[in-house]
């Protein structure tokens, strides 16, 4: 995996003295670096590092908020005291707007500028449906290149335990398998068992799955313009009753790819989606990449 890890270094701006002057070096000035949504930054006083959600302004003092990886946020003033991988910063409100250098991926993982997408390894990610695979390629795709690991949507999970034994998974050609609703008791909990007694599946095969009727659901509401996902009674094609009640036409399967399209193009970095995804697919991740 590309390393995530955030600098730490903490500047104390008051701290004066007395010294020899002539030996002085002046201490250079922090880059200014607009606060723009999904720049991801570090308090250097707490050490929280989070991704840019929104400017606020709260008793005359403009305010950033910043949204950890669980979705944990935080408010801190503008100004200084940040740092994009250690570098200390100066952060400036939106409108005084200096580009900054893009660090990060959507990911949150730390960016290797004009580095080649290796050449495709043998280990592979399952996902249920084209509408997932094309969302983690929006969040998690350049890491994924960096790696060589290439995401493939299933068209169905009824024969999993099937497809596993044809893949024929080992301690170099690893699967990791995303499942909608993989809860307790449900259809896809038994079909994951199953597929989990297939020989070479125990230690090569890793088969997690979120809560969510649909993988529309990890995408946090309120970035569509709602406070939460509407309830779809059992019966009632998902899709097409949540494009319904969100206004949006819904009769054809164009109507819902287009639905779908217009939702991901809201999506632009991982502090848009609900943290219980985030922790699934970072896991897969890991899991076909730890001994390549």
């Amino acid at each position: 995996m590309i390393s995530k890890q955030k600098g730490t270094t903490t500047m104390n701006w008051d701290q004066w003295g007395p010294g020899n002057l002539s030996n002085h070096k002046p201490v250079s000035t922090p880059k200014k670096v607009a606060a723009a949504r999904g720049l991801v930054i570090e308090d250097a006083d707490t050490g929280f590092t989070g991704a840019v959600t929104r400017i606020e302004k709260s008793g005359g003092v403009h305010l950033v908020v910043l949204e950890g990886r669980r979705g944990a946020t935080r408010s801190f003033p503008l100004g200084f005291g940040f740092t994009i991988d250690g570098q200390p910063i100066e952060l400036l409100p939106p409108a005084q707007r200096t580009k900054p250098q893009q660090t990060r991926t959507a990911s949150g993982s730390r960016a290797v500028g004009a580095q080649r997408a290796q050449v495709a390894k043998a280990s592979r990610i399952w996902v249920e449906g084209v509408h997932d695979a094309e969302l983690v390629e929006k969040i998690w795709g350049d890491d994924l290149r960096v790696e060589g690991i290439v995401v493939e949507p299933l068209h169905g999970i009824d024969d999993l335990a099937g497809a596993i034994t044809s893949f024929k998974p080992s301690p170099k050609r690893r699967l990791a398998v995303l499942l909608d609703h993989l809860v307790s008791g449900s259809k896809e909990d038994h079909i994951a068992t199953e597929a989990m007694r297939v020989s070479g599946a125990q230690d090569n095969v890793l088969i997690v799955g979120h809560p969510y009727v649909d993988i529309w659901q990890a995408v946090k509401p309120e970035l569509i313009g709602i406070q939460a996902w509407p309830k779809i009674p059992r019966g009632e094609d998902w899709k097409t009753g949540m494009l319904a009640r969100l206004g949006l036409p819904n009769q054809t399967a164009e109507d819902i790819g287009l639905g779908w399209k217009k939702i991901l193009s809201r999506v632009n970095s991982f502090v848009d989606l609900e943290s219980t995804l985030l922790g699934r697919v970072e896991h897969m991740i890991d899991f076909v990449t730890v001994h390549e």
